[in-house]
């Protein structure tokens, strides 16, 4: 099944490393012209130069205001993935109101303001648009020692069902995806030993851990007009972790 997203602009979050990133070039090989937003220069420095004639923006989407101010002036935007995230893995008994804070701002707060921005000027063009949250399988299921990671997915979950919900009639759609551990540069160093990994893997009847790809090509999917019925929904890209 072949995309094209050429004539469309997509932006996407936590564009620096991982999911994010390659999202960024999966839109750009696909013909999108893209807005990439991370908080570290670095990163969009080198995106670029890979991609050349991405755009990029530098802001700390824990920070309302900086956010708001960073993307007043976007432009258009036909195609939205919220992907930045922050993960801490603390025991509940350990949990602080700093990781707390920090992890729904990220999370699950720097969606409103980022989705507000992208809307209204949909709204205000009359155009179709979609839009992707990138959560997780933690928002479905208890882990432990990531107990406030679960809770701001769960609540990421909710909003995109509200949002799809309020937001149908003026033809934009919003999804999300749930995937498993992800084979990341940071998920392989997490997830390398084989004995952490086997009480997890045991769970997942396809017997494997998500790469990249796959979440990748789930939220290009959700992206394109092949999902025109779709809103609202929570892609489980989880091996069939949530059916054991």
């Amino acid at each position: 099944m072949e995309i094209s997203f050429k004539g469309q602009r997509a932006l996407v979050t936590g564009a620096g490393k991982g999911i994010g990133r390659e999202t960024v070039k999966a839109l750009w090989a696909s013909g999108a012209e893209v807005v990439a937003v991370s908080r570290t220069s670095e990163d969009l420095e080198s995106l670029a130069q890979e991609c050349p004639g991405v755009e990029t923006v530098c802001v700390d989407l824990g920070d309302w205001p900086a956010t708001e101010e960073a993307l007043s002036s976007i432009g258009p935007v036909d195609l939205l993935v919220n992907n930045a995230a922050v993960a801490h893995e603390q025991p509940f008994l350990e949990i602080t109101q700093d990781s707390f804070d920090r992890s729904f701002a990220v999370n699950t707060r720097a969606v409103i303001p980022v989705s507000q921005i992208v809307i209204r000027q949909m709204i205000e063009r009359g155009v179709p648009g979609s839009i992707v949250n990138v959560s997780s399988q933690a928002s479905q299921t208890a882990l432990k020692n990531v107990a406030v990671y679960c809770a701001s997915k769960a609540a990421l979950d909710m909003m995109t069902k509200v949002m799809a919900s309020e937001l149908g009639p003026q033809k934009i759609r919003v999804n999300c995806v749930n995937p498993t551990v992800v084979m990341t540069r940071m998920g392989r160093e997490h997830w390398s030993d084989p004995h952490k990994a086997a009480g997890f893997l045991s769970r997942i009847p396809l017997g494997c851990f998500a790469e990249v790809d796959d979440v990748v090509n789930g939220i290009l999917f959700l992206l394109s007009d092949k999902s025109a019925m779709i809103t609202g929904s929570c892609l489980n890209l989880d091996g069939g972790f949530m059916t054991s």
